[in-house]
């Protein structure tokens, strides 16, 4: 991304809004031009993290590593 296009195009409202979790510099400094007033939304790179998504990707990893050593691995990519 190129943050100070965005940045222009927010301020300029050729687009309405941007909603970002990746930024050119991480942490995001104090102050920094990636959130102009009123018409961006900032998280840290967290959104991943919920009770849910933990409890889903950790099962699968283990329904996967299972069904591996049993001999009938499940969830596997065929070459294009």
């Amino acid at each position: 991304m190129d943050e100070r296009a965005l940045v222009a195009a927010l301020e300029g409202h050729k687009i309405a809004g941007a909603a970002l979790d990746v930024y050119d510099q991480e942490p995001v400094a104090r102050g920094s031009p990636s959130a102009p007033a009123g018409n961006a939304v900032l998280t840290p790179h967290l959104g991943y993290v919920t009770s849910e998504n933990y409890r889903v990707f950790y099962g699968d990893a283990v329904e996967n590593v299972r069904a591996f050593l049993a001999g009938n691995p499940i969830r596997v990519l065929e070459p294009a």
